[in-house]
């Protein structure tokens, strides 16, 4: 578990990617066990690696989305209600993991 501090947060990637890259890996591995692995794994390289985590204050983090991420979807057919059901359990997860790995 890092010590965490929401100031050095603003600039997470220099002061915690590893932490970051735990927790996004972490919520793949979870997704991955429950889900259709070529939808887990397209929502991983084609949305989530545009998203930014941001800390909300009062021990939560907020995943922020690119825009339109169902039209960023390639190689994979899904229907969109399915795809905003897993992609919001999948930005959940992480947002969970953030909170489990900062101790928050």
């Amino acid at each position: 578990m890092a010590d965490f501090d929401p100031e050095k947060f603003e600039d997470k990637y220099a002061n915690y990617f590893p932490e970051l890259q735990q927790a996004y890996k972490n919520a793949f591995n979870r997704m991955n066990d429950q889900y259709d692995s070529e939808l887990v794994h397209a929502i991983d390289q084609q949305v989530l690696n545009e998203s930014e985590p941001f800390y909300t204050g009062d021990g939560e983090f907020r995943v922020e989305l690119p825009d339109d991420p169902y039209d960023r979807l390639a190689g994979v057919v899904v229907e969109r209600e399915r795809f905003e059901r897993v992609l919001e359990e999948h930005v959940a997860e992480i947002e969970s993991q953030l909170e489990r790995i900062f101790g928050v």
